[in-house]
Formats: structure tokens, sequence, C-alpha cells
């Protein structure tokens, strides 16, 4: 059953459910959410929030596209107006696809709609406004979306990030790490104190990446306690905390009043500003083990980037004890992936970079997007992400360097000495393993 006959039959029947599957909806694997009522709060029960039939509209336009959205696996919802019509856009998996145009006539309702939902000024069209909305599901389901909206020339654009929050961490095996990787996250995940940071640009899963490492402890031995905008995931026996900017609530003050609470360790979900950078750093030296984000494009670029954020450089030395950088690639679909002969050059680069972790040096395959199409990946060719990982480790040496100003381009040298397999071929190693292609290694990463 499509999304759009489900709407229709749910808004003419109304209460009459028992025909209706649950796997349409994607929100609980539980076959008896009619006996348990569960789907009475749901926000797919509100057909109108006034009495014209305009109203009802409008709102089946909406959950048409969040439902379509969530069944696609989108993080983001973009909905741009123009000149004679709005376009709807999907980001799956960091690349856009186009749902629908819809007509111009619903521009003003459907971001009204949407303004109502997350509770922000209808009457306001000029300033930029952000908001959250908790959509409900059916099943004691709901996701969590964060609304953007600014203003253009032909009204206004609003951008929705899903965020799935009754979803579980994925395991530290499930984000494609390599044995050389995951030993030195495990041997520092044994630390008594210290700070591990995630960093690269936004859209990575950095925070993904952190409740994994976080799931490797026990809460009800240790007292784990989180800073998040917003809250992602619920772990049992942690205690999740979201900021509030409007009341002043924000990261800085958070650490300041957590660090009376006999934390043994701390997730901070990112460091913004210099304040927050000192607490962390000055947390982590004081016999806790502090886990945060930052953006930054490299993983010595973070050693830099907490210099400038004027933290001391002895601090920074006494207190990091990891730096994991990653980013985030479209996996190739396994349905219509086809496997093929590089050709003498390609070879020649690729064992010059990863050598020492292949056998068969003359006898190389790789896998590339099939032309035909594939109805696994909507001839797409690519289903899911895959993860790139450089995990930097805190040496002697590079304390050493860091206290003498040395140049991003020093410190990385001696990183790479000092064992840190550089992203690009953690990169080449998976495209080896038939994970991904060289021409999305390229798109994303460059040459």
């Amino acid at each position: 059953m499509s999304i759009s006959d489900f709407l229709k039959k749910w808004w003419t029947i109304k209460t009459s459910t028992k025909n209706v599957k649950v796997e349409d909806l994607f929100a609980t694997s539980s076959s008896n959410w009619v006996n348990n009522k569960s789907h009475v709060d749901s926000d797919l029960n509100i057909v109108s929030y006034g009495d014209k039939k305009e109203d009802s509209e409008v709102i089946a336009v909406v959950n048409d596209i969040f439902l379509h959205a969530m069944k696609s696996k989108a993080s983001d919802i973009h909905i741009e107006p123009r000149e004679k019509s709005v376009n709807i856009r999907f980001r799956v998996d960091w690349n856009f696809i186009e749902y629908k145009e819809i007509a111009l006539i619903f521009r003003d309702s459907i971001i009204a709609r949407v303004k109502i939902m997350s509770y922000l000024r209808i009457d306001e069209h000029r300033l930029p406004q952000d908001g959250k909305i908790a959509y409900k599901l059916f099943g004691w389901k709901s996701v969590d979306m964060r609304v953007s909206i600014i203003p253009t020339i032909y009204w206004e654009k609003c951008v929705i990030r899903l965020l799935k929050k009754d979803d579980k961490p994925p395991e530290l095996k499930d984000l494609w790490i390599m044995p050389y990787n995951l030993v030195k996250i495990k041997k520092h995940l044994k630390d008594n104190y210290g700070m591990i940071l995630a960093v690269w640009p936004t859209g990575s899963w950095k925070s993904t990446t952190l409740f994994s490492l976080l799931s490797q402890f026990n809460p009800k031995d240790q007292n784990i306690s989180t800073l998040e905008d917003p809250v992602e995931y619920r772990i049992n026996w942690v205690n999740h905390t979201q900021i509030n900017p409007a009341i002043n609530f924000t990261f800085a003050k958070w650490l300041r009043s957590l660090l009376r609470q006999d934390p043994d360790i701390i997730m901070v979900w990112e460091i913004r500003d210099e304040e927050t950078a000192k607490l962390a750093v000055e947390a982590s030296i004081t016999w806790h083990i502090v886990f945060s984000t930052i953006h930054t494009n490299s993983a010595t670029h973070t050693i830099q980037r907490l210099v400038n954020l004027w933290v001391d450089p002895l601090l920074i030395s006494s207190s990091l004890r990891m730096i994991i950088s990653q980013r985030l690639a479209r996996k190739l679909c396994t349905h219509c992936k086809i496997v093929y002969k590089p050709n003498d050059k390609i070879k020649e680069y690729i064992v010059w970079k990863v050598w020492k972790y292949i056998k068969e040096k003359d006898d190389i395959n790789l896998y590339k997007a099939n032309d035909s199409w594939c109805e696994h990946c909507n001839h797409t060719w690519y289903s899911w992400r895959v993860w790139f990982y450089e995990v930097l480790e805190m040496t002697d040496k590079l304390e050493t360097l860091m206290l003498k100003n040395a140049s991003r381009l020093q410190l990385e040298i001696q990183a790479i000495w000092d064992g840190m397999i550089p992203i690009k071929e953690d990169w080449l190693l998976k495209v080896i393993l038939w994970e991904t292609s060289l021409e999305e290694l390229l798109a994303v990463l460059g040459t």
C-alpha cells in the first residue's frame, strides 16, 4: 500500500484501521498496536485544524512529505518555493533526490502548517526562525525534527532535519572501523581520564560515533551524563540533558554545574566556543573521561583549532588522548554493483598507497555502479553509507611538536610516522573491499 493510498483510507474510515499494515508506516514492529490504542496519539490522526477544506488538504500534503522522507531514509527535507511552484527535495545518503513539485497555492499554507507544528510565529516572514517538532507516529514511536525557516525572494524556505530518537546507537563493529583503528579506540576507552574528540564537518555523523563509544561502558557502574542539542539517542541509565539557549542554558553553563554532579564520563555534543573548550579540557584532566565533537577538516587540524580557541597547548597535551576524524560516503548497492579491472595507472597508485595491506598486488578487482535499473536502490546505485576514519593518538613526539607551535603539516607527518593511517588510505582499503567506488572517493575527498 502506498503512503498516499494509506492517507486517503485513513481519513475516509478514520478508526477502521485493522486492515492497515504497520510496515507501511515503518513505525513499529508490534502487531498489536490497534489493540493497545497507541495510534490515538499519532499526529496522523489530525485531519484538520480549521473548518476549511483547504486545511485538511494542507495537513495531507505535509504528512505525505514527512512519511515519504522517512520511507526514503532521508536526513533532511527541503521545502523550496520557486516562482511558479514549490519544490520538495530529500537529502538521502548526502545526495539530493527530487520528490515532487507542489502547486503554488499551497506555498503559504505548507509553511504555516510547519510553523504551527514547531511553535513558531506564523505572522513573522522577514526574519529566520528555528524550531523543533516531535512528530508522533503509531506504536509510541516518534521522530524529532529540527526546523529552520529563512526568507527568500520567493517566500520562505524550510529545511527540516529528521532524527529518529527511538533508534539505538550502532555498535562499534557496525561502523566499518578497520582493525588497525579499532585496536587504538578500544585501548583508549580503558583510560581513566582524558578527552576523545570526533571531528569533521557537519553531516559526518560524529555524534553517532560518540554514542557508539558510550555504549561500550556499563552505565550502572559509572555516572554518565550527556549534553546534547538535540537528544538523538536514548541509552538506559545515562543522564541525557537538552540545552536551551533561550534561557541561557548553554554547554559551558551545563559543564560548570555538571562537575558538581560527581560524573565519571561526560559527553558534550559540540565544542563551539572558547569557554566550552577550556571547561572540557579542564574537566578531562581532573579524572573525568570527556567525549565531544568539533568541526575541523582533519585530525591534525583539531589541535590547531583548540589552540585558536585559546586553550593552553600544555593543557591540550595533558588532556587529549585521541582524535577520530571521520567522513561518510555512499555505499555501493550490493544488488547492482559490477566488478572491473582497474588500469595500470590506478593499480600502481593503489599499491603505492596501501601496499602493506595487500597480498595479491597484481590481482586487484574494484567495483563500480551499474547503469542498469535496480529496484533495490531506486536506480541510485548506492545504498546507505560507509564510514572512513583516521585515528590520531597523542604521543610524546606530537606533544613536543605541539608545544613548539609546529605547523599542521609537521604534526601530520609525525602522526603518520607514529602510526596514524590517513583517511584516504582507509578509504582506498574500503574501495578494495568493494564497499564503495573510486568515483565516490573523488567526489567526496577530491584528488
